[in-house]
């Protein structure tokens, strides 16, 4: 079996993840992070949806992790996020670190708005 390496050519991985933390690109970031292509920013929650909104043009999907439990998000974020062009999935922090790597190592135009575990 051959095995290849996976390349991250936008931006680094969620590496690792636990109470009120993130460890990306080998950095341990405190609290909420929001990771849109090439950039990383600390995220506020729900009601910090500025950075991402003006960004839109840069993405297709945003990935919404709501901590250990899926969640709803408020309407208004979501409406303004799909207002602005960019697709909305809501999951488990977890869930959403995963499949934002994954998605990552295709080169899709993807980010993620993670609440910590």
């Amino acid at each position: 079996m051959r095995l290849t390496e996976i390349s991250y050519d936008n931006a680094p991985p969620v590496e690792g993840y636990g109470p009120g933390f993130f460890r990306i690109g080998g950095e341990v970031v405190e609290g909420g992070v929001l990771l849109l292509p090439s950039e990383r920013f600390s995220w506020a929650g729900f009601e910090d949806s500025a950075t991402i909104i003006s960004r839109a043009e840069k993405l297709d999907v945003l990935f919404i992790g709501t901590g250990a439990e899926i969640a709803h998000i408020p309407p208004a974020l979501r409406d303004a996020l799909e207002g602005a062009g960019i697709g909305v999935e809501i999951m488990a922090t977890p869930t959403a670190c995963r499949t934002y790597n994954v998605l990552l190592s295709e080169g899709r135009r993807i980010g993620a708005a993670l609440i910590p575990v």
